[in-house]
């Protein structure tokens, strides 16, 4: 069972799926989060292109982070590559909405998702730059896993086993 880890301040921000007039707002948050303002050379960016077809076959999912006013400050997406492994992907918090939790209720709305549809693993990648996401990834007991160098950036794969060696019974 996931443990509610979450610490935000401010309590009128809701966590839903992705909806086609989000996108706009995502692609935005996207950009914001680039390091150096570029793509890096292991991204395309083509499923920010289309959120709607990258994340929403089966296995996947995309949610956003929003205000009581109606505006996107977060997004998190997951996508399945391999039967019963969920790669999170796009974890993004508006600058000025980091350090209230928003992070937090993102990855675990993907957890629980992920969980609910029977997921054994959960993977994802960071940049070592990027140390406020490895240590929101570190709470959630992700591990590091391996690292690689990429053009002169250290990339860091983690990965979470959600159930671990003991699956919990189902609930019918």
């Amino acid at each position: 069972m996931l443990v509610s880890m979450s610490e935000t301040n401010d309590t009128s921000i809701s966590i839903r799926s992705f909806r086609p007039e989000d996108a706009e707002a995502c692609r935005k948050l996207y950009v914001e989060g680039l390091l150096g303002g570029k793509l890096a050379d292991n991204d395309t960016g083509l499923d920010i292109d289309d959120i709607q077809a990258a994340y929403f076959a089966p296995g996947n999912h995309f949610w956003v982070a929003e205000t009581a006013r109606g505006e996107i400050i977060g997004m998190i997406g997951v996508q399945q590559h391999d039967k019963g492994v969920g790669e999170i992907r796009r974890l993004r918090v508006a600058e000025s909405h980091r350090r209230r939790g928003v992070g937090s209720r993102l990855v675990e709305a993907a957890l629980k998702w992920c969980q609910d549809h029977n997921y054994l693993k959960i993977t994802l990648d960071t940049f070592v730059e990027r140390e406020p996401a490895i240590r929101l990834f570190e709470k959630f007991r992700f591990r590091h896993s391996d690292s690689k160098e990429l053009h002169g950036k250290e990339l860091l794969y983690f990965y979470l086993d959600i159930y671990g060696s003991e699956r919990p019974a189902q609930h019918e």
